[in-house]
Protein backbone atom coordinates (compact mmCIF):
# COMPACT_ATOMS: atom_id res chain seq x y z
CA UNK A 1 0.00 0.00 0.00
CA UNK A 2 1.40 3.50 -0.68
CA UNK A 3 2.13 5.72 1.52
CA UNK A 4 -0.95 7.69 0.58
CA UNK A 5 -3.53 5.57 -0.05
CA UNK A 6 -6.54 6.85 -2.03
CA UNK A 7 -10.08 7.85 -0.91
CA UNK A 8 -11.45 4.92 -2.55
CA UNK A 9 -9.48 2.51 -0.33
CA UNK A 10 -9.86 4.28 2.80
CA UNK A 11 -13.42 4.36 2.76
CA UNK A 12 -13.78 0.43 1.61
CA UNK A 13 -11.02 0.42 4.47
CA UNK A 14 -13.31 2.06 6.80
CA UNK A 15 -16.22 0.31 5.66
CA UNK A 16 -15.13 -2.99 6.48
CA UNK A 17 -13.66 -1.90 9.76
CA UNK A 18 -16.95 -0.83 11.35
CA UNK A 19 -19.32 -3.56 9.84
CA UNK A 20 -20.97 -5.67 12.11
CA UNK A 21 -21.15 -8.25 9.78
CA UNK A 22 -19.44 -9.57 7.13
CA UNK A 23 -20.18 -7.57 3.87
CA UNK A 24 -20.49 -8.62 -0.05
CA UNK A 25 -19.38 -6.66 -2.85
CA UNK A 26 -22.82 -5.38 -3.65
CA UNK A 27 -23.17 -4.06 0.23
CA UNK A 28 -19.77 -2.59 0.20
CA UNK A 29 -20.51 -1.00 -3.42
CA UNK A 30 -23.54 1.18 -1.08
CA UNK A 31 -21.12 2.32 1.33
CA UNK A 32 -18.18 3.27 -1.30
CA UNK A 33 -19.88 4.18 -4.67
CA UNK A 34 -18.45 3.23 -7.65
CA UNK A 35 -15.64 5.78 -7.55
CA UNK A 36 -13.05 3.02 -8.06
CA UNK A 37 -12.42 -0.46 -8.79
CA UNK A 38 -13.50 -2.68 -5.68
CA UNK A 39 -11.75 -5.59 -6.28
CA UNK A 40 -7.97 -4.53 -6.93
CA UNK A 41 -8.90 -2.59 -3.74
CA UNK A 42 -10.31 -5.97 -2.17
CA UNK A 43 -7.03 -7.42 -3.70
CA UNK A 44 -4.87 -4.55 -2.27
CA UNK A 45 -6.31 -4.58 1.43
CA UNK A 46 -5.98 -7.98 1.80
CA UNK A 47 -2.21 -8.11 1.01
CA UNK A 48 -1.66 -5.13 3.43
CA UNK A 49 -3.10 -6.91 6.05
CA UNK A 50 -1.20 -9.95 5.25
CA UNK A 51 1.05 -11.19 8.16
CA UNK A 52 -0.40 -8.22 11.00
CA UNK A 53 -2.62 -9.03 13.92
CA UNK A 54 -5.72 -8.52 11.76
CA UNK A 55 -6.38 -10.28 8.32
CA UNK A 56 -9.18 -9.11 5.71
CA UNK A 57 -10.59 -12.42 4.18
CA UNK A 58 -13.49 -13.53 2.27
CA UNK A 59 -15.58 -16.37 3.06
CA UNK A 60 -18.60 -17.14 1.12
CA UNK A 61 -18.67 -14.43 -1.19
CA UNK A 62 -18.21 -11.63 2.25
CA UNK A 63 -15.45 -9.68 3.20
CA UNK A 64 -14.31 -8.65 6.68
CA UNK A 65 -11.60 -8.42 9.23
CA UNK A 66 -10.81 -11.15 11.50
CA UNK A 67 -8.03 -11.82 14.54
CA UNK A 68 -4.93 -13.60 12.77
CA UNK A 69 -5.72 -17.38 13.12
CA UNK A 70 -2.42 -17.69 15.51
CA UNK A 71 -3.05 -14.89 17.68
CA UNK A 72 -6.67 -16.03 18.21
CA UNK A 73 -5.70 -17.68 21.62
CA UNK A 74 -4.63 -14.81 23.30
CA UNK A 75 -7.94 -13.18 22.60
CA UNK A 76 -9.63 -15.56 24.20
CA UNK A 77 -10.92 -14.89 27.77
CA UNK A 78 -12.01 -17.24 29.86
CA UNK A 79 -14.53 -16.19 32.19
CA UNK A 80 -16.85 -17.17 34.93
CA UNK A 81 -20.28 -14.95 34.94
CA UNK A 82 -21.36 -15.50 38.84
CA UNK A 83 -24.78 -16.11 38.95
CA UNK A 84 -26.24 -13.90 42.08
CA UNK A 85 -29.92 -15.77 42.61
CA UNK A 86 -32.26 -14.16 44.47
CA UNK A 87 -33.46 -15.52 47.80
CA UNK A 88 -36.78 -17.04 46.07
CA UNK A 89 -34.94 -18.45 43.04
CA UNK A 90 -32.66 -20.35 45.25
CA UNK A 91 -35.19 -21.80 47.81
CA UNK A 92 -37.26 -22.66 44.68
CA UNK A 93 -34.38 -24.66 42.93
CA UNK A 94 -33.53 -25.88 46.48
CA UNK A 95 -37.14 -27.71 46.45
CA UNK A 96 -36.65 -28.52 43.08
CA UNK A 97 -33.88 -30.51 43.71
CA UNK A 98 -35.04 -32.31 46.89
CA UNK A 99 -38.13 -32.93 45.37
CA UNK A 100 -38.34 -33.23 41.70
CA UNK A 101 -40.37 -34.09 39.66
CA UNK A 102 -42.53 -30.84 41.08
CA UNK A 103 -45.82 -28.39 40.27
CA UNK A 104 -45.31 -24.83 40.90
CA UNK A 105 -48.45 -25.70 43.16
CA UNK A 106 -46.59 -27.75 44.89
CA UNK A 107 -43.27 -25.71 45.17
CA UNK A 108 -45.32 -22.95 46.15
CA UNK A 109 -46.94 -25.34 49.10
CA UNK A 110 -43.30 -26.02 50.47
CA UNK A 111 -42.69 -22.61 50.30
CA UNK A 112 -45.69 -21.36 51.76
CA UNK A 113 -45.88 -17.74 48.89
CA UNK A 114 -46.47 -17.68 45.34
CA UNK A 115 -43.27 -18.40 43.16
CA UNK A 116 -43.36 -15.60 40.21
CA UNK A 117 -43.22 -16.76 36.85
CA UNK A 118 -39.89 -14.88 36.68
CA UNK A 119 -38.26 -17.19 39.23
CA UNK A 120 -38.52 -20.72 37.35
CA UNK A 121 -37.57 -18.34 34.03
CA UNK A 122 -34.07 -17.77 35.70
CA UNK A 123 -33.88 -20.91 36.53
CA UNK A 124 -34.04 -21.94 33.35
CA UNK A 125 -32.68 -19.80 31.82
CA UNK A 126 -29.52 -20.69 33.91
CA UNK A 127 -29.81 -23.95 32.64
CA UNK A 128 -29.98 -25.88 35.86
CA UNK A 129 -34.03 -27.07 35.80
CA UNK A 130 -35.76 -27.95 32.77
CA UNK A 131 -39.56 -28.73 32.30
CA UNK A 132 -40.33 -32.60 33.03
CA UNK A 133 -43.60 -33.18 31.56
CA UNK A 134 -46.93 -33.09 33.16
CA UNK A 135 -48.41 -34.39 35.90
CA UNK A 136 -51.19 -37.09 35.10
CA UNK A 137 -53.79 -34.85 36.81
CA UNK A 138 -56.83 -32.89 36.54
CA UNK A 139 -55.35 -29.81 34.75
CA UNK A 140 -51.94 -31.44 34.01
CA UNK A 141 -50.02 -28.77 35.53
CA UNK A 142 -46.46 -29.14 34.47
CA UNK A 143 -43.41 -30.55 36.29
CA UNK A 144 -39.98 -29.39 36.99
CA UNK A 145 -36.32 -31.50 37.47
CA UNK A 146 -33.20 -30.34 37.50
CA UNK A 147 -30.71 -30.68 35.14
CA UNK A 148 -27.21 -32.19 34.18
CA UNK A 149 -26.18 -28.55 33.95
CA UNK A 150 -27.36 -28.37 37.72
CA UNK A 151 -25.15 -31.12 38.77
CA UNK A 152 -22.39 -30.38 36.87
CA UNK A 153 -22.42 -26.82 38.60
CA UNK A 154 -23.07 -27.75 41.88
CA UNK A 155 -19.96 -31.06 41.48
CA UNK A 156 -22.50 -33.51 41.62
CA UNK A 157 -22.66 -36.65 39.97
CA UNK A 158 -26.33 -37.55 41.16
CA UNK A 159 -29.14 -35.89 43.12
CA UNK A 160 -27.99 -38.26 45.76
CA UNK A 161 -24.89 -36.44 46.58
CA UNK A 162 -26.99 -33.37 47.52
CA UNK A 163 -26.55 -32.76 51.31
CA UNK A 164 -29.03 -34.49 54.41
CA UNK A 165 -29.85 -32.80 57.02
CA UNK A 166 -26.97 -33.92 59.44
CA UNK A 167 -24.53 -31.95 56.50
CA UNK A 168 -26.68 -28.98 56.72
CA UNK A 169 -26.74 -29.22 60.10
CA UNK A 170 -22.70 -29.32 60.67
CA UNK A 171 -22.03 -26.65 57.66
CA UNK A 172 -24.83 -23.96 59.59
CA UNK A 173 -26.53 -23.62 57.16
CA UNK A 174 -29.95 -24.55 58.20
CA UNK A 175 -32.48 -21.74 58.64
CA UNK A 176 -32.83 -20.70 62.71
CA UNK A 177 -37.02 -21.78 61.27
CA UNK A 178 -36.11 -24.97 60.68
CA UNK A 179 -33.99 -25.34 63.82
CA UNK A 180 -37.10 -24.75 65.76
CA UNK A 181 -39.31 -26.44 63.74
CA UNK A 182 -36.90 -29.52 64.61
CA UNK A 183 -37.14 -28.51 68.25
CA UNK A 184 -40.89 -28.95 68.49
CA UNK A 185 -40.91 -31.78 67.40
CA UNK A 186 -41.96 -31.04 63.30
CA UNK A 187 -40.38 -32.40 60.17
CA UNK A 188 -38.11 -30.21 58.15
CA UNK A 189 -38.74 -30.71 54.35
CA UNK A 190 -35.56 -31.95 53.13
CA UNK A 191 -36.13 -34.97 56.26
CA UNK A 192 -38.95 -35.86 54.68
CA UNK A 193 -37.41 -36.14 51.25
CA UNK A 194 -34.79 -38.22 52.91
CA UNK A 195 -36.99 -40.76 53.78
CA UNK A 196 -38.24 -41.43 50.35
CA UNK A 197 -34.91 -41.37 48.95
Amino acid sequence: MSSEPDDFLRALEAALFVAEAPLTPAELRLHVGEGGNLDAALCTLSDHYAGRGINLVERGGRWHFQTASDLAHILRREKDEPRKLSRAAMETLAIIAYHEPVSRAEIEAIRGVQVAKGTLDVLMEAGWVRPAGRREVPGRPLIYATSVDFLSHFGLSSRRDLPGMDDLRAAGLLDPVDLALEGMGGQSVLENDDEEA
